[in-house]
């Protein structure tokens, strides 16, 4: 159901692709137009393949079945590095653009920045004056997100494929029970209405903080806006720390025993637990860096550390919780 979530998004990013492409497809190499068809095709025929075959264990052609699942594991590799490509580069001409006048930006164009691959006769004629040429190149860079996890969600999904070829499934292994969910009883009501609150909470906190750094002029307003950003943040991640401590400590309790077979799926669920994680860290590491050495400190800088610190010991405690889930035996 995920997979096919971001499919549905991948694919219309590809046709806002395509339309913003065929704006100016005369100062365009066609290669531009037929990339985003070649991979809405590959988009359709990979959800389609994993739809049908991702519980399959294969015991025929095993090598031929292992070589074509990791050609498309590294298919989805490269696509996924080639998105990151392209959203980086629309952030730095977008960030360049704002920074200068249109034209210095223009006089860089047409000479300076030859890594840019745009000749100084194309940048009139690629220019994206429209109105439906600019809704194109808006939309399909607000989608790029979507394109990215697509490809690392079908990447996770074949290599979980790879690794169940030629296995052979223990039938003297526990029963997986299935749960029986039922909306309103005990605690489950709570919950739902707890995280939707702070869902809808975080996404209006995230609007008033875009809307008043962008517009605002006046500095005590960014500030007002910063300092809301990171309480709110500050406030979510002592709550999170919290239910996942409280969750590790309900586990010591608990009399079931800890699964200790071999199990490619969460072998690689706890890789990219931990995998994602490493980024988060490292950009917490940075951020204390960067405000210890900072002068002068204000409330800003301490609300910006304590946000840090926070970070790291949420998903700390975040990683433990779900890991020791993991690896639970039915009840």
């Amino acid at each position: 159901g995920g997979l096919i979530l971001f499919a549905i998004f991948s694919l219309v990013m590809d046709v806002f692709k395509i339309g913003y492409y065929s704006s100016f497809y005369s100062c365009l190499s066609a290669i531009k137009i037929i990339y985003p068809i070649v991979q809405a095709i590959f988009v359709v025929v990979q959800t389609y393949f994993l739809w049908v075959s991702a519980k399959d264990c294969i015991h025929v052609h095993l090598n031929v079945t292992r070589c074509g699942l990791m050609l498309t594991l590294t298919t989805n590799l490269a696509v996924w590095m080639s998105a990151v490509t392209d959203e980086s580069v629309h952030k730095a001409h977008s960030k360049l653009k704002k920074n200068m006048t249109e034209e210095i930006f223009r006089w860089l164009l047409k000479g300076n920045l030859p890594l840019l691959g745009m000749r100084s006769s194309s940048v009139e004629e690629c220019n994206c004056n429209s109105q439906i040429c600019q809704i194109f190149k808006n939309g399909y860079f607000w989608l790029y997100p979507f394109n990215i996890e697509y490809s690392l969600f079908a990447s996770a999904m074949v290599y979980v494929m790879w690794k169940n070829v030629g296995r052979f499934i223990d039938h003297h292994s526990h029963h997986i029970q299935r749960l029986k969910f039922r909306l309103f009883r005990r605690t489950f009501f709570v919950g739902i209405m707890l995280g939707l609150v702070i869902l809808v909470s975080g996404l209006g906190v995230l609007i008033l903080y875009e809307v008043q750094v962008n517009s605002s002029t006046e500095s005590s307003k960014k500030s007002q806006a910063l300092t809301m950003y990171y309480i709110f943040n500050i406030v979510c991640l002592s709550l999170m720390s919290l239910v996942c401590i409280g969750g590790s400590v309900i586990y010591r309790f608990d009399k079931r025993d800890m699964d200790r077979h071999k199990n490619p799926t969460r072998t690689l669920d706890v890789a990219l637990l931990m995998g994602a994680a490493l980024g988060q860290y490292a950009i917490s590491y940075y951020s204390i860096v960067a405000i210890v050495a900072s002068t002068p400190r204000d409330t800003i800088s301490a609300l910006n550390l304590t946000y840090a610190l926070l970070m790291i010991a949420q998903h700390t405690f975040q990683n433990i919780f779900i890991i020791e889930g993991l690896h639970r035996q039915p009840p």
